[in-house]
């Protein structure tokens, strides 16, 4: 269940090394593609808008009209089921960092200094010349770093979030690409009841944290209801002045594919009028 998580800068050739891993291993790519149509199903927002908002693209105007933390929480979510399924290589999207913690994950960036990626942006995009690859490759930097920056309050460029860095200017595709194989062959990167399990936790809390915004909005921030997954099972704490709520939340949880069981460690508080 070979789960791959690739972040690469422009201009590395990251997506020649996806595809030699996917092939070598006979494992799915994720596109952007198929996770930009996936959050835009789920958020009802247009594929396009999506596009943008993700890529760094969209305008002050566009992001103050869109939930921003919705985008986020729903495409978190996308990135961990897709996890789940296992055989892939997801590409981007703050996969790396999502899934940072989870055993059996192999998180990938590749990298290589400016003057090769202008000669590979230039020649890819029949840019003139390479000031021209050069403004391209750091607009492209610029708009990723905000978006990384903004939904998950991450530098991308972190060596510790990955667990294998490459330079593609100093190691061949073919050389990167053995190097990844041999990681998913490790002990350490082998699927086990542990890691499956910390996998499985973590898109449950995902998915119970999205069906509370759902229903409750800003609502179960302010009553301070804080979620917790162990083994499947959900663990509800904090304290509300709503009884009612309490109530709906935990039936609400109940209902949250995955979901083994809701224990409710929140505390009603009794409103007291001022004297």
């Amino acid at each position: 269940m070979a789960v791959i998580a690739l972040t690469r800068e422009m201009g590395t050739r990251g997506s020649e090394v996806a595809q030699g891993v996917a092939e070598r291993l006979g494992l799915t790519v994720i596109h952007q593609e198929l996770v930009e149509n996936d959050v835009a199903q789920r958020t009802g927002l247009d594929r396009n808008d999506v596009h943008r908002l993700l890529q760094g693209e969209a305008s002050l105007w566009e992001r103050w009209m869109v939930d921003s933390r919705r985008i986020v929480q729903t495409t978190a979510l996308e990135v961990l089921e897709l996890a789940l399924r296992g055989h892939i290589v997801i590409r981007g999207w703050g996969a790396a960092y999502l899934l940072r913690d989870i055993p059996h994950v192999v998180c990938v960036r590749t990298c290589a200094p400016m003057s090769y990626r202008e000669r590979v942006v230039m020649e890819r995009q029949g840019l003139p010349d390479l000031s021209a690859a050069r403004r391209e490759i750091e607009r492209h930097d610029f708009a990723h770093n905000g978006t990384m920056e903004q939904m998950f309050g991450i530098d991308w460029s972190d060596p510790t979030l990955y667990s294998l860095v490459l330079n593609t200017a100093r190691m061949p595709i073919s050389a990167c690409v053995d190097q990844i194989v041999r990681m998913t062959e490790l002990p350490t990167f082998q699927e086990t009841e542990h890691s499956r399990t910390a996998l499985l936790d973590r898109t449950i809390l995902a998915r119970a944290q999205q069906a509370m915004d759902q229903r409750f909005g800003s609502r179960s921030l302010q009553n301070g209801f804080e979620i917790s997954v162990f083994g499947g099972k959900v663990l509800l704490t904090g304290g509300s002045t709503d009884e009612h709520m309490i109530v709906e939340a935990i039936r609400l949880l109940q209902g949250v594919d995955g979901v083994q069981g809701v224990e409710s460690k929140v505390h009603h508080v009794a409103f007291v009028p001022p004297a």
